[in-house]
């Protein structure tokens, strides 16, 4: 895991978000704590008002499946600031040359398991604030965390 993905500081009454996979004016999807334990989280849409709630749904993942997930999210990331030092274009998205097969590999072991268990999930509310570290190029996504609720 990179420096970014941890060092976002846990301040009392926040717990860390690892990831963020899907963002829609704030974070909609992704991976974080819940009571000091990693989550997929997903946003409940709100269909009376058509528009995202400030619900998540939280399903707890084990630890095989949190590491591939960052694996993944290091993979992204990679890509991510490359796009935006002007050192890949987006053709090439989500994933550099060099690290695509792993992220198919990744993607087709992820997807079937990181999704909304209803047997499991609890629902909590959540605001989440963006941290700016100085030494990320611009437009390249901030590390986030997440107040308890």
């Amino acid at each position: 895991m990179n420096s970014d993905t941890r060092s976002a500081e846990v301040v009392s009454g926040y717990e860390t978000v690892f990831t963020v996979t899907d963002y829609h004016h704030g974070p909609r999807r992704g991976l974080a704590n819940c009571q000091g334990k990693p989550h997929f989280y997903e946003c409940v849409f709100d269909e009376g008002k058509d528009e995202y709630s400030d619900q998540y749904r939280l399903t707890p993942i084990d630890e095989k499946t949190f590491k591939l997930a960052m694996e993944d999210w290091e993979i992204w990331r990679r890509w991510e600031i490359a796009f935006h030092v002007g050192k890949a274009d987006i053709s090439s998205h989500p994933a550099l040359p060099e690290d695509r097969s792993r992220h198919e590999e990744l993607r087709s072991i992820l997807d079937p398991i990181l999704v909304t268990d209803p047997r499991r999930a609890i629902t909590r509310i959540a605001k989440f604030d963006a941290l700016k570290p100085p030494d990320l190029p611009k437009s390249v996504s901030r590390i986030v965390r997440v107040k308890k609720s």
